[in-house]
């Protein structure tokens, strides 16, 4: 349990929040590069930490991200015109390129305003099919960080984005509790908990979302990271050969503020929880794997087939109190939640809860050992931020061998951790450093 302060610390991500500075000193993703499709196209309204901002594709393809108002009268620059490789605001025409060069005013022809002043403008990154910016302080930019799913093919990724009325905690909790993966998606992970035959996963599918082991009470054994942590979810294995006792451990790694990678068989989840701000989250997930995917096989897994909650032009996840959060009780004979695919029945619960938990009232257990984690590592990094320091992994560039681990069964005794040596843990580090 933390403390009704603690969870005000956590939830509130505004510009003058421990939170929110905190998390203005890294690079986050701010849209999908499939939002701006071509050059010229639409702008693009962004919610980012509380404030907003415009994102567009210049004719040469460049991506910008600027402060929504225009500099000269405050109109939206969401509503303007994106040409000659600048941005128009309908107002007065001044026009801006993606670095915030002012490179017309119709309305006050002094070059030497123009070139004296920029608009507000911050440094992006295209990569993994998504948009990236720094909005944190000029002079304390990090380096932009690197993540498996930036290689290979195109065809290989799959990149999603949801955007849903929920505090971004609520949400980045739920996919570090394992507990709950056999339980409210046990139509897809575990269908042998309240069986439904009918809905048994082939686990040879490539997109196959399945636990391996029937257990809803997994122990947890967590490690922290230079970024983070990492928790193994370890569930009573079948014998060896010889006999011998295992566990099947699932691993899942945390790398703070915002990401978490979820292993399945053949392929990874990589989910970002950017909040856009204290009630609102952009979800990203990216799949990612060694061959091509169904992207409409993928929709269906994900639940994001149904044009009722959710389309891919305006992303917003469509739930609340007035329709049951999305769930057709009728169908709950079908379905075990009443609801279809891993986005709605993760996203409805976490919208269930309200916009920010009560935190301070819950009940946690041991299952909720790696949830709890979560809390403590982003409060020590928020601590470490306010007194000055980095807060936790901001300066690694390179989290491209940072993997997590599918159901492998490990004889009991033998360390989990030696099965993902690049996962930067703070135990093995501190192991190398000892003297001999």
């Amino acid at each position: 349990m933390i403390s009704a302060q603690e969870n005000e610390i956590l939830t509130r991500v505004g510009p003058e929040t421990p939170m929110g500075r905190m998390m203005r000193r890294y690079w986050l993703p701010v849209c999908t590069s499939a939002q701006l499709p071509k050059p010229d196209c639409d702008p693009l309204r962004v919610r980012l930490l509380g404030e907003r901002f415009v994102a567009f594709r210049d004719t040469s393809g460049r991506p910008g991200f600027l402060e929504e108002y225009c500099m000269h009268r405050r109109a939206s620059l969401a509503m303007g015109r994106v040409e000659d490789n600048g941005i128009r605001c309908l107002y007065h025409g001044w026009k801006f390129g993606v670095d915030g060069t002012i490179q017309e005013t119709p309305n006050h022809c002094d070059e030497r305003f123009r070139k004296r002043f920029k608009a507000p403008a911050f440094p992006v990154h295209e990569a993994g099919g998504m948009i990236w910016a720094y909005v944190g302080p000029a002079d304390k930019e990090p380096p932009f960080q690197k993540y498996e799913f930036f290689d290979g093919p195109v065809e290989n990724r799959l990149v999603f984005r949801i955007n849903t009325p929920a505090n971004y905690l609520q949400l980045f909790e739920g996919g570090t509790d394992s507990s709950h993966v056999g339980i409210l998606h046990c139509n897809l992970a575990n269908p042998a908990w309240k069986t439904k035959p009918e809905h048994v996963p082939d686990t040879s599918d490539y997109t196959s979302v399945a636990l391996a082991v029937d257990d809803n009470a997994p122990d947890i054994e967590i490690e922290n990271t230079e970024y983070g942590y990492h928790y193994a979810a370890k569930r009573t294995g079948p014998r060896t050969g010889n006999g011998r006792e295992t566990h099947s451990v699932r691993v899942t790694a945390v790398i703070l503020p915002t990401c978490r990678i979820i292993p399945l068989t053949r392929y990874q989840f990589f989910v970002f929880e950017v909040p856009q701000d204290d009630v609102r989250t952009s979800t990203y997930i990216v799949a990612h794997g060694p061959q091509p995917f169904d992207r409409k096989k993928m929709l269906g897994v994900l639940g994001l087939d149904n044009d009722r909650l959710w389309n891919e032009k305006d992303c917003d996840y469509k739930v609340s109190e007035a329709n049951l959060f999305g769930q057709d009780r009728s169908k709950m004979d079908v379905a075990w939640s009443g609801l279809s695919g891993l986005v709605p029945e993760d996203a409805s619960i976490g919208v269930s809860m309200g916009p920010i938990v009560e935190r301070h009232k819950e009940m946690v257990v041991a299952a909720d050992a790696a949830v709890v984690r979560l809390r403590h590592r982003l409060l020590d990094s928020v601590r470490r931020h306010e007194a000055g320091l980095d807060p936790f992994g901001l300066n690694i560039a390179d989290y491209s061998k940072v993997r997590s681990l599918a159901d492998t069964n490990v004889p009991v005794g033998d360390r989990w951790q030696n099965l993902l040596p690049h996962n930067m843990s703070l135990s093995r580090k501190r192991r190398e450093l000892s003297p001999a």
